[in-house]
């Protein structure tokens, strides 16, 4: 694995390999000092040309946890505000030396333009490029549907997929790159993916993806699902009107405390997931967010041992499983 662009092309030997390095990452943040430096004197660099936080933070957090040296660039304040393009930019970085950029576009295929136009010869990492992919979002998201597949059967969650799972997703389909990540990730996992949004908020290929769509929420759920995943409105990337009013968005699509409660009666046991950041009340209520049955923060934690996981794998071209075997580490989910 040379970059890690989107997840439509791991294979699933690939992204078992990524969960499974990632379940020993997770070990290590649970330490007393959570080091493992296997890439000092490394230098790793954050291209963040959108705004972010908990993606920034997490990478952030992944690579001082690995020991490598860091430098986070912004668009803002850069020469890129004096019209720099992103190749000279690229080539400026990687005469410093640089061994890894991440990378946060606003443009879809921005990452793939670094890595495949030969500008450098360093791993790329995608860390959400327009409304294409966020592959370490799908990643995340995953691990903790291994975690939940775990608490529910205990199957133990390393060497698993996720074989049998439904996973609902709900809400801004069209403009998230994280839906777009996950399904292709999970299907490849072995999963069934619904998506549940009004018409006006899904892709007009979607006829040729292997998703299932409903355009009620209480009839999917009435079909029973394992995972709820709701997605935030992206009205920074909308330039019309693609529902009457957030309140008639709420009741139908949201997950409402009444449609919360009625998912509690069904006596199922139902993983509540978000991407972050939430807008409580609109997509989510505040009694599923705060849950016993919410993973949101749970995908937060887990998305510090993931990128930790991809950073090791693509910076030493190994696959984790020495890891195991040299600090024979018990896993625990």
């Amino acid at each position: 694995m040379r970059h890690l662009l989107d997840t439509k092309e791991l294979t699933r030997e690939e992204a078992i390999s990524i969960l499974d390095t990632a379940d020993y990452m997770a070990e290590v943040g649970r330490q007393e000092v959570k080091k493992l430096p296997v890439l000092q004197g490394r230098t790793v660099v954050n291209l963040f040309f959108e705004d972010s936080t908990r993606t920034r933070l997490s990478f952030e957090t992944a690579e001082k946890r690995l020991g490598a040296d860091i430098i986070n660039f912004a668009a803002k304040g850069s020469s890129v505000s004096k019209g720099e393009s992103l190749k000279d930019t690229a080539q400026t970085l990687a005469a410093i030396n640089a061994d890894a950029f991440v990378i946060r576009h606003s443009a879809s295929g921005a990452p793939q333009r670094l890595a495949e136009a030969g500008w450098t010869n360093i791993p790329v990492l995608n860390a959400g490029d327009g409304t294409h992919a966020h592959p370490t979002q799908a990643l995340l998201d995953a691990m903790t549907l291994r975690q939940f597949q775990h608490q529910l059967s205990g199957i133990p969650t390393q060497g698993s997929a996720l074989e049998g799972m439904r996973v609902a997703i709900v809400g801004d389909i069209l403009h998230s790159r994280v839906a777009r990540s996950n399904l292709w990730l999970l299907h490849t996992l072995g999963a069934e993916v619904i998506f549940i949004a009004p018409p006006t908020l899904l892709p007009h290929d979607i006829d040729h993806w292997p998703v299932q769509v409903y355009y009620n929420f209480d009839q999917a759920l009435a079909h029973g699902v394992d995972a709820v995943m709701l997605l935030r409105i992206q009205k920074e990337r909308m330039n019309a009107a693609f529902f009457p009013s957030v309140e008639e968005y709420a009741r139908l699509w949201g997950l409402t405390p009444e449609r919360f409660k009625a998912l509690e009666r069904s006596g199922e046991q139902t993983a509540v997931l978000h991407p972050g950041p939430m807008n409580r009340g609109l997509e989510i209520s505040s009694l599923a967010a705060d849950s016993s049955q919410s993973w949101v923060l749970r995908q937060v934690n887990n998305g510090v041992s993931v990128r930790m996981a991809v950073l090791y794998m693509l910076m030493t071209g190994q696959d984790g499983s020495e890891l195991y075997s040299s600090n024979n580490t018990q896993i625990h989910p």
